[in-house]
């Protein structure tokens, strides 16, 4: 790829802290499972219009879900925030509240108990959203440059073909999103279990190759604990022998640039590179699953920063995610021919000899591109804005994950 793919050629929504959006949606987030049936008729008003779900179904406080809403309340993909409380939950509303109000976003909040109930709660949020999306219409767009692109991957329903079609091309198309200065982002420690020493090699530094391996053992130690790895029967249907063999898979996602950073969800890289997101709690296994399905893990790239996120898939996944586009790289081409219409890139055309991995590679990074410029992924044409947030525990990053 030429440089010139670097040119101000695509548009981005100028937010307060200087960071772009791709997308300008509006965020509907209810903060107790008990108000999620009112949020998702407020939401289910608005189909066709950029309104989307999201939400955290616990009671009690959680340091991590507090984080998360934050962080993805503000992201740059959102316009602005209505946020749905029953009004006896643990959340602390009013902070999330004034977070979201200083960034300049429109931000509104109904509390069930004190508007009156379901129906009245319905319609006061309905005019909210009405109204939010009359002023986003005013956020300024600006020229968005690809260094200042943040760009996720996850990958779910592997199979035997993931590791040698999707997943490699992935990290080629990584390879260029880095050369041209934007930041990446891969994750699944709990798949890097036996990979400690090839990936700290890539570290920019020596102590922050300490951090990888440190992460990776905190994930093998998370599961030995709960008595499962990240291997699901799917995998094995879908011809994965070992977790060491879709482990292998999966770090092929990362490609081959240096690794610059180790975060942890809520953190946003500040400068370009190759970053690891280490998505297992820390401290004692409390929470069961570490990420209870591939969503929890789209939210919590998205919590980063992501403004898109390449979703790799063997045996066919259909999800998509509130706030970020989702882009569907199949791996399996028979899988592709049954489920094309959820899929961005087939690249089983890989397994095929139809094309080589540099090939889907470059086509992978035209497609963030294209996607950046506003056109819809598959899963957004259909729809999907599926959301999970869970409990979780994480402690700050040190001072060697991020080296200056």
């Amino acid at each position: 790829m030429s440089s010139s793919s670097n040119s101000p050629s695509l548009q981005g929504f100028l937010r307060s802290d200087g960071r772009k959006g791709i997308r300008n949606c509006i965020v509907v987030a209810y903060l107790v499972e008990c108000a999620h049936h009112v949020a998702r008729e407020i939401v289910d008003a608005f189909k066709g219009q950029p309104v989307h779900l999201i939400g955290f179904g616990g009671c009690y406080p959680n340091a991590y879900a507090d984080r998360m809403m934050n962080m993805l309340c503000t992201h740059p993909n959102v316009g602005g925030v209505l946020l749905l409380s029953l009004g006896c939950e643990s959340f602390n509303r009013h902070r999330l509240e004034q977070n979201i109000e200083k960034t300049g976003r429109p931000v509104g909040t109904v509390v069930i108990q004190q508007t009156g109930g379901t129906r009245k709660s319905i319609e006061a949020g309905k005019a909210l959203v009405e109204q939010a999306l009359k002023q986003i219409e005013a956020v300024p767009r600006v020229p968005l440059r690809l260094n200042e692109l943040v760009v996720g991957t996850v990958c779910g329903g592997s199979d035997a073909t993931s590791g040698i079609t999707a997943n490699p091309a992935v990290g080629r198309a990584f390879d260029l999103l880095v050369e041209q200065g934007a930041a990446t982002i891969f994750e699944e420690t709990g798949e890097m279990i036996g990979l400690e020493e090839v990936m700290s090699s890539r570290a920019v530094t020596p102590e922050l190759g300490e951090e990888l391996k440190k992460s990776v053992e905190k994930a093998a130690y998370y599961y030995r604990v709960m008595g499962h790895a990240s291997f699901a029967p799917g995998n094995a249907e879908g011809g994965l022998t070992t977790i060491e063999e879709k482990s292998i898979g999966a770090y092929c996602k990362s490609g081959d640039s240096e690794i610059s950073g180790l975060i942890k969800p809520g953190d946003v890289p500040r400068k370009g590179g190759l970053y690891l997101l280490d998505v297992v709690p820390d401290g004692e296994p409390r929470f069961g699953f570490p990420n209870i399905n591939d969503n929890a893990e789209i939210a919590e790239l998205i919590a980063c920063g992501s403004h898109v996120i390449l979703f790799t898939t063997g045996r066919g996944s259909v999800v998509g995610s509130a706030i970020s586009p989702v882009i569907k790289v199949c791996a399996n081409p028979e899988t592709y021919d049954r489920m094309s219409d959820d899929m961005d890139v087939n690249a089983g055309r890989i397994l095929r000899l139809e094309a080589s991995v540099d090939e889907v590679g470059k086509e992978i990074y035209g497609k963030v591109l294209e996607i950046a410029s506003g056109v819809q992924t598959c899963s957004e044409s259909l729809g999907h804005q599926e959301f999970v947030l869970t409990y979780k525990s994480f402690e700050p990053i040190g001072p060697h994950c991020l080296p200056t």
